[in-house]
């Protein structure tokens, strides 16, 4: 049975993180706002994938000189949904 989770990003320009994650796989993942397509091709890349994987890959990426980015954002989703 898969879980959504809803994640409220800060510090970039996407507005929302909604990821479907069953068991410790990413079923789906809809980003709002930030790059369309980079995110879109990001949602494709994690999907299927393991939570963790993802969370090593994609935590700690800045966004210019700014200490945070999209991906890094969905890195915290996904820590915060193993947290619930």
């Amino acid at each position: 049975m898969s879980q959504i989770y809803t994640y409220k990003p800060k510090g970039v320009c996407s507005s929302n993180i909604e990821v479907e994650i069953e068991g410790d796989v990413i079923v789906s993942l809809k980003v709002t706002g930030g790059c369309n397509g980079n995110l879109k091709g990001i949602s494709s890349l994690v999907r299927g994938r393991k939570v963790q994987e993802v969370i090593d890959a994609l935590e700690g990426t800045t966004c210019g000189f700014k200490p945070t980015s999209c991906p890094d954002q969905i890195a915290k989703a996904l820590k915060a949904c193993r947290a619930s």
